[in-house]
């Protein structure tokens, strides 16, 4: 079962262009080495600033509020991720990327002038708003550098680049923030991405470009709308359950003001000429199934990020050390896995691929309740190196299916698409997540307990240690239930085959439906 053919390069407005140039000749080594840079930077700025929080307090003060330190960036990073895809599309890749690191660079300088935390919130906001550039423009250039059949390799080397950076964050923010001064965590993002924009100004080469048969016009009200949507739902997600009651009036306040701007939203793309998310996102079936599935994923990803290390410190009695090497050993298996799926979708097409890997990882996630307490740390060691290969399994064929479906000039939206739905679904997770752990911890330990509370002495009794496993056991039987929506998506909405276009290397056309897989 295959869908109708995309249009080929956008809609009239938009500039027409032709693929890049992937010939194996072609210089790429200079552009893939910017590409994990920035990569790196949008990566590690999400973890880094963790460890430093103390040294930060003690400066500038705001402890109620510095969680935003946190939630500003990903509110940042995810509402401009359609805005970055579509600008992509219709500018080119290059000019976006270098904005989007300009402004990101910005950002950390100032966030290094910062003096109070209302000035350092305000700043990792700017820092997130570059940030979404990086994050959805880095996998788009990967794609239109490389044919269907690399393509794996790059986006292998990127999933170990962000798994990398994840991991080592915390760990490089503390050195920092202990041995020289908290400002150097953002002051050490300067080299990284003026070479990062070195490279990119010097060595990526941009398709040629013809002149639009009409005056192009940025969809302004949808970017705004969409950016506000994002920014309360967010809000509402981060902030229920911390900083008020989940039905308290300003939860639930928040959440239908995201409702009636979802609404709002949706009528101001119909009619936009240019929409910044076109119906044809959620109108494509691969592309819708892909979207939901990825969503998924941002929701189950938070059960290990989140809730392992401290099942790791709490239950299994391990240091901070040993719990982030528990919980790096899936950022080991991933990027392999996701390297070597190409073997396998060339052989049973992407849709069967990722049903494979997600259903590996609903089984791995409902055997984690099963675990022995207290254990030892070998065997979540082992689950987690597993579910990485299953989630590599599961990945990175859609990523690589959907881009294949669609041509040149829509290849930056439908990523961004992508990308967007699993920042959502990592939002809503932490949310929905943390709200369980902490309702059983309640229950099993008295009203008002919550990890928070529990944090200095998570290890003290084996009541606490007990309360702490059966949260995280829920949390990981919630983790599965994301996964079983992810593989029902897959089976009920995806077609059995992504109806993959031709890619000429080299004389940049593109855009014709050459088979399925």
């Amino acid at each position: 079962m295959t869908e109708s053919s995309p249009t080929s390069a956008g809609t009239a407005g938009s500039a027409a262009v032709s693929a890049p140039d992937s010939r194996p000749g072609a210089r790429r080594g200079p552009v893939v080495l910017a590409l994990m840079l920035a990569m790196g930077l949008a990566a590690l700025d999400g973890t880094i600033v963790s460890t430093a929080v103390p040294q930060i307090v003690g400066d500038l003060g705001g402890l109620s509020v510095f969680s935003w330190l946190f939630s500003g960036y990903l509110l940042a990073v995810t509402v401009t991720l359609p805005v970055y895809g579509k600008l992509s599309d219709t500018f080119g890749r290059k000019p976006v990327l270098i904005a989007g690191t300009v402004l990101f660079l910005v950002g950390s300088l100032l966030c290094a002038a910062a003096w109070n935390m209302a000035s350092l919130i305000a700043f990792r906001v700017v820092q997130g708003l570059g940030g979404g550039a990086l994050q959805g423009t880095v996998q788009t250039i990967a794609a239109d550098l490389y044919p269907l059949k690399e393509r794996p390799r790059i986006q292998a080397k990127l999933s170990s680049v962000w798994a990398t950076a994840s991991i080592a964050g915390p760990a490089l923010g503390g050195l920092l923030a202990g041995y020289a001064d908290w400002r150097w965590i953002f002051l050490i993002n300067l080299p990284v991405g003026l070479l990062a924009l070195w490279l990119v100004g010097r060595h990526l080469v941009e398709p040629a470009r013809t002149a639009p048969r009409e005056r192009v016009r940025i969809d302004w009200a949808g970017a705004l709308a969409i950016f506000a949507t994002g920014a309360v739902l967010i809000t509402a997600l981060v902030q229920g359950g911390v900083a008020w009651p989940w039905l308290s009036a300003p939860s639930l306040g928040l959440l239908a003001g995201a409702a009636a701007l979802a609404a709002l939203t949706v009528v101001i793309e119909r009619r936009a000429a240019e929409p910044i998310i076109p119906g044809w996102v959620w109108r494509r079936r691969t592309i819708a199934a892909v979207n939901l599935s990825l969503g998924a994923l941002g929701l189950l990803m938070v059960a290990p990020t989140v809730f392992l290390p401290t099942y790791a410190q709490s239950v299994l009695g391990l240091g901070p050390i040993a719990a982030g090497f528990v919980l790096s050993s899936w950022t080991l298996s991933w990027p392999i896995s996701a390297a070597l799926s190409n073997r396998v979708y060339t052989r049973i097409g992407f849709r069967l691929t990722a049903v494979l890997g997600i259903s590996l990882a609903l089984v791995l996630l409902l055997a984690f309740p099963f675990l022995p307490f207290p254990g030892e740390p070998w065997q979540p060691a082992l689950l987690m190196l597993l579910l990485g290969a299953a989630l590599g399994l599961f990945q990175l064929p859609l990523i690589v299916g959907v881009q294949s479906t669609v041509p040149y000039g829509e290849r930056g939206t439908t990523t961004a698409s992508v990308l967007f739905c699993r920042q959502v679904g990592q939002s809503i997770g932490a949310a929905l997540f943390g709200a369980v752990a902490n309702g059983v911890l309640a229950a099993r330990l008295g009203a008002g307990t919550d990890l928070d509370t529990l944090a200095p002495a998570l290890a003290a009794t084996d009541g606490i240690r007990r309360a702490v496993d059966a949260a995280v056991d829920y949390v990981y039987v919630g983790a599965a239930g994301a996964a079983a929506l992810a593989l029902l998506a897959l089976l009920t909405l995806a077609p059995r085959r992504f109806p993959v276009l031709e890619e000429e290397a080299g004389d940049g056309r593109s855009g014709q439906e050459a088979g399925a897989r």
